[in-house]
């Protein structure tokens, strides 16, 4: 699969918006980056393992990413800033090839995932105070459905039944779980 092959395929998406309920307020607006980069193999997807001393989901695996800010001229340029901050990616290395709808999480965020090829060579500068760990996931792997794995979490007494992705010593669940099986959907007939 090309560049153009997965643009296409990503402008085609069905534009999900699916997500936990939340109901104490309005939904604050952030941006994630999912950063796709070129390798022999095909392409992989970079990750974040977040550092064990923030407030807000230590240690889970997660996009570059954060709230958009009101000097953000788009959910675009957030989710490039944010990664900018977090691990040191610039900007003018990424086009950018489309979003994938929005999900909203039962901790009061609505996230528009945003969709880039990063163009290498590019070094990565990790964030000490935020990211523990940058690291790739093949997009082959992501495109194998006998690796979406049911995971059931509660909260707030209430059961619910997600999707997570265990790949080596990194267990992805979550909203980052459920970002990349909708990239996965977004892909899927592709690779028939």
């Amino acid at each position: 699969m090309d560049k153009e092959r997965l643009q296409r395929r990503i402008a085609s998406a069905r534009q999900f918006d699916v997500g936990l309920e939340h109901d104490t307020g309005e939904l604050k607006p952030a941006a994630v980056l999912i950063p796709l980069i070129e390798r022999r193999q095909g392409f992989n997807i970079l990750l974040t393992r977040r550092t064990e001393t923030l407030r807000a989901h230590p240690g889970q695996i997660s996009f570059p990413g954060g709230r958009i800010e009101p000097e953000d001229a788009s959910v675009e340029a957030a989710a490039l800033r944010e990664s900018q901050e977090e691990i040191g990616l610039p900007p003018e290395r990424v086009d950018i090839i489309g979003r994938l709808g929005s999900w909203r999480t039962g901790t009061g965020f609505i996230i528009y995932p945003v969709v880039g090829v990063v163009e290498v060579p590019v070094r990565l500068r990790p964030d000490p105070g935020e990211v523990a760990e940058i690291f790739e996931l093949p997009l082959s792997f992501l495109l194998d459905p006998a690796n979406h794995k049911p995971h059931v979490y509660e909260r707030g007494g209430r059961r619910h039944e997600l999707i997570a992705l265990p790949y080596g010593n990194y267990f992805i669940w979550g909203a980052t779980a459920a970002m990349l099986h909708g990239l996965y959907h977004a892909l899927a007939d592709e690779t028939a």
